[in-house]
């Protein structure tokens, strides 16, 4: 199983904050997770941005990052201030 984490715009587009993704073998990378999000629909696709942030275990990394079951997999925009 791996913890999913959508946080900001995300969680609002989303509908949701938390949820858990069954795991199989075919899940390699953060990337491959997302896929499998991207394939449940359209208010998904929030999760095509480019500047998509993800961090695995509470570690900022990038979508070729492996990951393993049992992981939190937490994606979140590009925070912006001033």
């Amino acid at each position: 199983m791996i913890d999913l984490q959508f946080f900001a715009r995300y969680r609002d587009v989303l509908g949701c904050g938390a949820e858990q993704l069954p795991w199989d073998d075919s899940l390699r990378t953060l990337g491959d997770v997302r896929d499998r999000l991207l394939s449940r629909g359209e208010a998904w696709q929030v999760l095509a941005e480019p500047r998509l942030m993800c961090a695995r275990n509470q570690t900022l990394c990038d979508l070729a990052t492996p990951v393993a079951d049992g992981d939190e997999v937490a994606f979140f925009p590009p925070v912006t201030g001033g």
